[in-house]
């Protein structure tokens, strides 16, 4: 990385501050720094009577452990998806970001599944959350594309789940064909992508139009390599293609990027938080 830390801070704010269009791409790593952490004593303290009856380790591992009923695999669920989209609330990181990038014409594509960006005050119509939506039931093999609002079910199956079954009448149904409905995670390929998942997707392939050879600063926010595909490579090509174009890469792990980006890379392993406070 090079630069001293306060060097790489300077950069970063005149690198935001000359820009004229601002691409944020937002990963785990960014949730996670905001404390919606998937392990680690946030797991322990929220799912123990789940750990104690499957062997549960962690939130990501368990949203594929086989529950035999759907009464237990909605117990966990329902606990998941409150926990990580209605208990969260705001958060310090994304409403810090919001405030770093309010007055820019700026688009957001993230892999996030919370909500955080929304919940920090980004307007939906600049956040396009390509993996689906915590907030949202779909039919589990996607016999059609309209997404349910879960929040008033997901709040009475955790208030009413016992030994960590809900009730039998509490199991979500298709309406249309009957089957069992899945949380709006891209994890199959019935993944639903509803009407307004194609409206992002078309704002934000205009935003790249828009911006394309303009002085750009992509900012990737967390981004590791369990889906590179959908914004680190892109931002690395669009980067590497656009002569006005600095990326700003914040992440502990995976700082490094491609070695022809070198001189517009700025990247920070220091803590999201740590960076974003000293920005603002």
């Amino acid at each position: 990385m090079g630069n001293g830390y306060q060097e790489r801070i300077e950069k970063a704010k005149r690198a935001i501050e000359s820009s004229e269009y601002l691409l944020i791409g937002g990963g785990a790593g960014l949730s996670a720094a905001a404390g919606i952490e998937y392990s680690g004593k946030r797991f322990l303290k929220n799912f123990a009577p789940f750990i104690e009856k499957y062997g549960l380790t962690d939130m990501y591992s368990s949203g594929f452990y086989p529950f035999k009923t759907q009464e237990e695999r909605w117990a966990y669920w329902a606990k998941h998806i409150s926990l990580n989209r209605y208990e969260s609330g705001p958060t310090t990181v994304y409403q810090d970001l919001f405030q770093l990038v309010k007055n820019k014409k700026y688009f957001v594509i993230t892999t996030n599944v919370d909500s955080q960006f929304e919940l920090a005050g980004f307007p939906s119509d600049k956040v396009f959350e390509v993996q689906g939506n915590y907030g949202f039931f779909q039919c589990s093999v996607g016999c059609h594309d309209k997404l349910y609002d879960n929040e008033s079910l997901v709040k009475e199956m955790v208030a009413r789940t016992i030994e960590c079954k809900i009730p039998s009448e509490l199991v979500p149904k298709c309406p249309v064909c009957g089957g069992n409905m899945d949380p709006n995670l891209r994890v199959n390929q019935y993944f639903v992508q509803d009407k307004k998942w194609y409206e992002l997707y078309d704002l934000y392939n205009q935003f790249l139009q828009e911006s394309e050879g303009k002085k750009v600063l992509y900012l990737e926010l967390g981004v590791g390599f369990n889906t590179p595909g959908i914004i680190r490579y892109p931002f690395e090509q669009m980067t590497y293609r656009n002569e006005n174009a600095t990326l700003i890469r914040l992440n502990k792990d995976n700082p490094i990027g491609a070695v022809e980006n070198e001189d517009k890379t700025i990247a920070f392993i220091e803590d999201i938080l740590e960076v974003f406070m000293v920005m603002k």
